[in-house]
């Protein structure tokens, strides 16, 4: 997985980094997606039009909490605790649930069964409890949409909310 999103290799916890990277592969493997299909799977269909790949999106997601995590860490020093190991690894598993949710249909990507009835925060909390990742990685892939409206959000579920709706909305969503 490191190839496909280096980024976890930023994840200094070793059991954490693997589990981050078997959740990945899990649900590519569920979606029933390979590896060479990724560039292909629009990270939203949402928006008209040709949209970046769900890795592509993911990858910027991460990298944009990262910065966020830095600047917010660098000015307010230690009055905002953030873990980065918890941040990276619910950054790169936030839409983890769209793997599952979307289906090839021919050379379209449409809606699958499970994600016209499951939004991919559903799916990809449920697949990331199964496959133990901790509680605050869990949360920060159930808060990271509108679903999330409804908790008060970890410093680190803020951040990749923010992340995740900034590069969502600069690309016309």
């Amino acid at each position: 997985m490191d190839k496909i999103f280096p980024e976890i290799k930023k994840i200094k916890n070793a059991k954490l980094r693997q589990k981050t990277a078997d959740c990945l592969a899990e649900a590519i493997k569920q979606g029933g997606w390979n590896e060479n299909e990724l560039d292909n799977i629009p990270f939203t269909l949402l928006v008209k039009g040709e949209v970046p790949s769900l890795v592509t999106h993911t990858r910027a997601v991460t990298q944009t909490s990262i910065a966020m995590a830095g600047v917010i860490s660098t000015i307010y020093d230690d009055k905002v605790k953030i873990d980065l190991d918890i941040l990276v690894s619910g950054a790169l598993l936030h839409d983890v649930g769209k793997f599952l949710e979307y289906a090839k249909e021919g050379a379209k990507v449409t809606k699958s069964k499970s994600g016209k009835l499951l939004r991919h925060p559903v799916s990809g909390t449920a697949l990331a409890y199964a496959m133990g990742l901790p509680e605050e990685v869990l949360h920060i892939i159930a808060a990271h949409s509108h679903e999330g409206d409804y908790v008060k959000r970890s410093v680190e579920a803020i951040i990749v909310k923010h992340a995740d709706f900034a590069n969502f909305e600069a690309l016309g969503g």
